[in-house]
């Protein structure tokens, strides 16, 4: 029998909890239970906005410099959240472009041009593999049945022929998490690497891509992470010095930044880069950023799952399927319901300031900020919906 968990769900401490939902405006307003699609976001990108408007309207060529520092530390703080060594992410506009660009480091050729894939991705990823089929890759998606993965039946299609395995950490429709450590051994026994999306995931579930050894992890700062428009890439130094891809643009080279012709690749992750960047974004999303890390992604998690709980306790009462796992180690930071005409219901309710998505089911996505009383408030809410 196993012991006591060492480290149980439960919420924040009330001083800290409180201190932290008042750098978030959105909550007064509104119970937010939607952060499994976009999380809220501080009240500090005020600051950076109007810093950023008065650059704009004092151009010099010079800000590029600041820019440019600002762009490598918010790098440098996902691979702190995530266990990775600095230099070893690098950011765009969004995880297509990131994953496109990943793709593009392959020739596809016999016998290894397999890439496996599930089928609760989220739309980028079938898309974006199917393209390359004309560049020689074979797409070979494994079916769940279901909601949760099938780790068996994923596992088996791995074999001499898979090149990549391409899997979310969780599922944005079930918010079901995939086993990452079997699913990295038995990729790497079979000569496979394993590509991660973590945009469901990462900010609200501990991950240490170190400690895992995962060749690629891509993720974003719009959910969870309490951000806006910028997405990450994260490759194993290791994989990265042997990588080089064909879609990308003069960031990437070696000499990118003396306006020189590169005859090289940059260091690290900016091997992965663009062309210009954008940096707005990620100077918005470092605020939310070094929030969370102040709080920790473990007491995150904690906090998490005593919330999600809470909604499954209540569901249960209710009669109330549920899509999602209850196994805590099973489940990312959202809860799905299988409600009769989910869609109408979630507009009834965000009519009545209480928010939350639907994808086929009703997602209920608290996070760090929120608080079991909101989750009480918007399940009675529901019930009486569900009543009518």
């Amino acid at each position: 029998m196993s012991g006591p968990d060492p480290h149980p769900p439960r919420c924040l401490d009330a001083a800290a909890h409180a201190a932290l939902r008042a750098e978030f405006p959105l909550l007064d307003t509104c119970v937010y239970l939607n952060n499994n699609s976009t999380g809220a976001v501080p009240r500090g990108v005020d600051e950076v906005l109007a810093d950023y408007g008065a650059t704009l309207r004092t151009w010099r060529d010079d800000v590029w410099q600041g820019w440019h520092v600002g762009l490598d530390r918010y790098a440098d703080s996902v691979a702190a959240l995530i266990g990775a060594p600095p230099g070893s992410v690098v950011t765009d506009a969004n995880l297509s472009t990131l994953l496109a660009r990943v793709a593009s480091c392959f020739d596809y050729r016999p016998p290894r041009d397999r890439v496996v894939t599930t089928d609760l991705e989220y739309p980028t990823v079938p898309f974006i593999f199917r393209a390359f089929r004309r560049y020689g890759a074979r797409h070979h998606p494994v079916g769940t049945g279901g909601p949760r993965f099938d780790q068996d039946a994923l596992e088996a299609a791995i074999d001499e022929r898979t090149l990549l395995v391409c899997v979310p950490h969780a599922s944005f429709t079930s918010g079901a998490t995939i086993d990452l450590p079997r699913l990295v051994a038995r990729a790497h026994d079979a000569g496979a690497l394993v590509v991660v999306d973590a945009f469901q995931t990462v900010g609200v579930v501990p991950l240490d891509v170190t400690a895992l050894g995962v060749d690629v992890v891509l993720g974003g700062a719009h959910k969870w992470l309490c951000g806006v428009g910028t997405a990450f890439l994260y490759v194993r130094p290791e994989l990265a010095v042997e990588l080089e891809p064909a879609a990308t643009g003069w960031q990437a080279g070696d000499r990118a930044l003396t306006f020189q012709p590169s005859t090289g690749w940059a260091p690290g992750a900016r091997r992965f880069a663009g062309g210009t960047p954008y940096p707005l974004t990620s100077l918005l999303s470092q605020v939310g950023l070094d929030l969370l890390a102040g709080v920790g992604v473990e007491a995150i998690r904690r906090h998490s799952l005593a919330l999600t709980q809470r909604v499954l306790d209540r569901a249960a009462a209710a009669g109330i399927d549920v899509v999602s796992p209850t196994e805590p180690d099973r489940r990312g930071g959202v809860v799905c319901l299988d409600v009769a005409d989910g869609e109408a219901v979630k507009r009834r309710l965000a009519e009545r300031d209480l928010i939350c998505s639907w994808r086929s089911w009703l997602r209920v996505g608290p996070h760090v900020y929120n608080t079991l009383d909101e989750v009480d408030v918007f399940m009675d809410a529901l019930e009486k919906e569900l009543d009518r």
